[in-house]
This record gives structure tokens, C-alpha cells and sequence, in this order.
């Protein structure tokens, strides 16, 4: 095999390989070519203090402990739409007079303006997350959290709640892009689509839990026990977040041509040198880059690293990490995966927004049973964890054996046809059980199974895009969120339209295509991927993308 050079020029690598130049991204060897052994990407560094060298019972901790965090993200955000009616009562007390169509449809901007700005709020906040680091978004954003569920809890006036319930959308968006960034700075590689799933999942798990739990207190309480609860379980959280989450980012300068750090059957790493010629494609932890030119300091290790500030991590400016967004959507892989979540994301959202109504009037449901059929949510949640976590690793793995140990961001996409399957047939059933008024299951199976979509597919295209471009992930979350907020966003107001126009069968119908015409794309990125990626690194729009070198993680 011929010498494999790799230089750095406007956050691309250019790699030679055989003689022929191509500018890539995510293309690197994850498996050693004599031993067949996993190669640690990045390498982590012989600091105690980075973060990929912390022990691994306190990695997966902070795993949970963040993807808990997202649950209460999204319990506040969809789930007191169980209690809509009771809400709309209460800020509407002329009801009986006026009828009930008009307050329900002016309540349900406070739910609907709160996904929204979850989303947006995110072009915000991955500027600051990329500037100054991950805890002092943490601390900050779950602070203004628990005070903005205090707020909602007391507000008695329409536009005061409304506001409330605005800014506690901006506040709970930041754990939605910190969360996958996390995970990432903590996580090798090969780990990233397993931990990766438990987000998504928990991204659905908050609006199921929400759903359950508010269920059954507007069945015994007063809707407003709803934010009472929530406070208790936010500050909670925040607590934790104070006292037991560190700064994950790190400054890391990559070890030299030919060092490799692996990962043996055992458990154990072997750091050794490796010929140039048998490093075959490397990947940054196999090439010599310069040390960053950084503000801050070396980051300190995970007790000692509760403090607030630790300085600047890029000196890339905060109009520039904003705008990039802009840019990102107009790439193919990222257009693909942010319309991936926004279909399967926003259908759920259709889901919610009328699912109160829908077995009422079908099956003559309270709302608390309404809340109980999102049990089947948490069991497909649990069912997307594997076969979008550890399944997906499996099969990208699969393939990286079959290239001799060469990794491309593209293996992972087939896992993502078991989820062009399930999504369509979800929506189908949950339109059908409805219109026809089957069994109750029938709809509460196609709840479990959308939920078992977004989870799965969503964390194969999620991860995919940030395995193709890791040194943006922040801004590669940020675009996919923000646009799936839009989009739910106006589908929270044209669901029940849509559906009094055409019926249910027809409306989920409908919404099932457009989810399987969505998702089948995953066939040509899989065959051409790889070449979308390098043809589009030459476009003019990549002076929106490209990035600055202290951006650069090791891959």
C-alpha cells in the first residue's frame, strides 16, 4: 500500500491514498489491519484529565444523568397537552358561552410556541456551547428551567403564561444540543451510536412520561400539580447538574504519524507505532497536527473540573458558529438526516396534538387513559435503543471488517431499514385503528411503533451526519433540531385541519408516504455517500461550513 500522507487545509484532509487525492471526512481506519483490533478514535491522550481517559462507570453515569436530563426537557414541553382542555378552561372562563373551539385552539400556543423555540433557541446556544463549553450552558440554561416551571406554575394571565412558557422552550432547547455533543466528547468512536440511541430515546421518553404522569394528575388534581411536580423533578435535576457535571470539552493535540492506541478483546489499551504503510488510512489519530493555538487551559479532571469557567475553546466568532446552520441544510447527508427527524419527530407531534380528542371520541377515553397508551412508547423507545444503538454499531462494524478495517460514515445506514418499515406502518395504523375505530391497541401499537421509529432511524441518520462532519457536530444537531421544531411547530396547528378535511385514514395515509419517501433515501446515500461528501466539499456554499483548526477533535 502506498504512503498515506494527510495534511490539514480548511478543516478538510486532503488523504492520498494509491495516488489519488480526495478531500473526505469520516474516513479513517477504526480496525488495525494485522491484529484486527479497534482503533481508539481519537486517540485518547496520556492526560488523566481528558475526558476520554475518564473511568468508565463515570462516563456512562454522565450518559444517564444527561439523557435524564432531556426526559424533563420534554416532559414540560408536550406532555401537559393532556390536560388542554382543562388548561384552556381556566384561562377562558367565558367558556360555556363562547364554546370550546376557540380557547383550545389559543391554548394550544402555549405548547406549540414551546417546541418551537426549543429548537430555535439552539442557534443560540451552540455558539456559546462551541465558545465557552458545555457546563456553563448546563448551569445556566436548567437554572432559567427551574425558574421559568415556577413561573408557569403561577402565572394566572394568558400572555404572562404564554411568555413563560417561551422561554422555558429556550431553556430546555440547550439540553437537546448538549446532550449528542456530550456524548460524543466522552465516547470513542465505536461507542458513539449505542450512547447515542439512549438520547434519542429520551427525547420520546419525555414527551411518553410527560404524557402518563400528567395523565393522572388532571385526573385528581388541578392541571397546575402538573408544573408542581415538574419543579420538584427539574431542580433536582440542576442540582445535579451543579454539582456533578464537569466540562467535556478538551483542547487535544493528536499524537504522531504511526501512533496508534487500540482496544483489546480484554478491555485493555495498547498504544504502540505502527509503519506508515501498514497505518493504511489514518485517521487523526494517526497524524502528526499542530498543537492549537488556545485560550484555555488544560482541562482539569472530572472532579476537579466543577468549575464554572475555563476559558475559550475556538477563536472562531459567534456570528460565524450561527450562520453556519444556514449552510450545513443546503449539504445532502444533513438535508436527508434533519428531514429524517423532522418527519418521524413531527408526526408524533401530529400524534399528540390530537391524541386527547381522537380516543375520546373513538373509544371514549379520559384523558389519563389516553396517557396510559403511551406506555407502548416507552416500550418502543426501549426496542429503538438496541436496534438503533447497538445494532447500527453492528452493522457499521460489519462493514468495516468487509473494507479491511476502513470505516466510512455510510456503513452505519442500512440499520436504518428496519425503521423505513416501522415508521410508515405506524402512522398507518395509528390513521386506520382511529378513523375505523378498531381495538384500542391498534393505535396504541402504531404510538409504540412511531416512537420505536424516531428512536432507531433517527439515531442512525443523527450519528451518521456526525461521524461525516465531528468537528461541527454541535452545528449539525443544531440544524436537524431547529428545522424539526419548525416543522412540528406547523404541524401542531395543521394536524387536526388536515384531519377534519380528509379523515384520519387518509391524513396518517398520507403522512405515512411522505415518512417512507423520507427514509428510503438512506439506499443512495449508502452506494453514494461517500462521493456526495466530496463533491460538496467543493461547493461555494462550504465558506458557510468550513471551520477553524482548533475545531478539530481527531477524526
Amino acid at each position: 500500500m502506498s504512503e498515506t500522507s494527510v495534511t490539514q487545509r480548511s478543516g478538510a484532509r486532503l488523504v492520498e491514498i494509491e495516488g489519488a487525492q480526495m478531500k473526505t471526512l469520516g474516513h479513517l481506519r477504526l480496525r488495525d489491519k494485522d491484529t484486527n483490533e479497534v482503533i481508539l478514535v481519537p486517540t485518547p491522550s496520556s492526560d488523566p484529565k481528558d475526558p476520554l481517559n475518564w473511568p468508565r462507570w463515570f462516563k456512562l453515569y454522565t450518559a444517564v444523568a444527561v439523557c435524564f436530563a432531556m426526559i424533563l426537557c420534554n416532559f414540560l414541553a408536550a406532555g401537559p397537552t393532556l390536560a388542554i382542555l382543562q388548561t384552556a378552561q381556566d384561562f377562558f372562563p367565558n367558556w360555556k358561552e363562547t364554546g370550546m373551539s376557540g380557547p383550545i385552539a389559543k391554548t394550544a400556543y402555549f405548547f406549540n410556541c414551546t417546541a418551537l423555540f426549543q429548537g430555535l433557541g439552539n442557534l443560540l446556544w451552540m455558539p456559546l456551547i462551541n465558545k465557552y463549553g458545555r457546563r456553563p450552558i448546563y448551569v445556566t440554561a436548567f437554572t432559567i428551567y427551574t425558574i421559568t416551571a415556577i413561573w408557569c406554575a403561577v402565572a394566572k394571565e394568558y400572555a404572562n403564561f404564554l411568555v413563560a412558557r417561551i422561554v422555558m422552550g429556550i431553556a430546555a432547547g440547550a439540553g437537546e444540543c448538549l446532550a449528542p455533543i456530550t456524548i460524543a466528547d466522552i465516547f470513542f468512536l465505536h461507542e458513539r451510536g449505542t450512547i447515542t440511541a439512549l438520547y434519542n430515546a429520551s427525547l420520546n421518553l419525555g414527551v411518553a412520561s410527560g404524557a402518563i404522569v400528567d395523565g393522572f394528575i388532571v385526573k385528581f388534581h388541578p392541571w397546575r400539580y402538573i408544573y408542581y411536580v415538574a419543579i420538584a423533578l427539574i431542580g433536582f435535576v440542576t442540582l445535579i447538574v451543579y454539582g456533578t457535571f464537569p466540562e467535556t470539552a478538551y483542547i487535544r493535540n493528536f499524537a504522531p504519524t504511526g501512533i496508534i492506541t487500540t482496544l483489546t478483546s480484554s478491555g485493555q489499551r495498547v498504544r504502540r507505532g505502527v509503519k506508515s504503510e501498514e497505518a493504511g488510512v489514518a485517521g487523526a489519530s494517526e497524524v502528526e497536527v499542530a498543537s492549537h493555538d488556545a485560550t484555555v487551559e488544560s482541562n482539569p479532571g472530572w472532579i476537579q473540573g466543577l468549575r464554572l469557567y475555563h476559558g475559550k475553546y475556538t477563536h472562531e466568532s459567534l456570528w460565524q458558529m450561527t450562520i453556519r446552520p444556514v449552510g450545513l441544510l443546503i449539504l445532502p447527508p444533513v438535508l436527508w438526516a434533519t428531514l429524517v427527524m423532522s418527519v418521524t419527530i413531527g408526526f408524533i407531534t401530529a400524534i399528540t396534538s390530537n391524541v386527547a380528542s381522537a380516543f375520546s371520541t373513538a373509544y371514549g377515553f379520559e384523558a389519563w387513559q389516553s396517557g396510559l397508551c403511551f406506555v407502548a412508547a416507552i416500550i418502543g423507545c426501549a426496542f429503538g435503543i438496541v436496534l438503533g444503538g447497538h445494532f447500527s454499531d453492528w452493522v457499521a462494524d460489519y462493514f468495516t471488517r468487509r473494507n479491511n478495517g476502513i470505516r466510512e460514515p455510510e456503513m452505519r445506514l442500512p440499520a436504518i431499514m428496519v425503521g423505513a418499515i416501522t415508521g410508515p406502518l405506524a402512522l398507518a395504523l395509528y390513521g386506520c385503528g382511529i378513523k375505523w375505530q378498531m381495538h384500542w391497541i391498534v393505535p396504541t401499537i402504531g404510538i409504540g411503533l412511531i416512537n420505536f421509529t424516531i428512536t432507531q432511524a433517527t439515531n442512525v441518520s443523527l450519528v451518521y451526519t456526525i461521524d461525516s462532519y465531528r468537528p461541527i457536530a454541535g452545528e449539525i444537531v443544531v440544524t436537524q433540531l431547529a428545522f424539526k421544531s419548525a416543522f412540528g411547530f406547523l404541524l401542531g396547528f395543521y394536524t387536526n385541519p388536515w384531519v377534519e378535511k380528509h379523515g384520519y385514514n387518509v391524513a396518517y395515509g398520507e403522512m405515512a408516504a411522505i415518512c417512507g419517501g423520507v427514509l428510503i433515501f438512506w439506499i443512495p446515500f449508502f452506494f453514494w455517500g461517500k462521493k456526495i461528501r466530496q463533491i460538496t466539499l467543493s461547493w461555494s456554499v462550504m465558506k458557510w461550513v468550513r471551520w477553524d483548526d482548533d475545531r478539530e477533535v481527531g477524526e
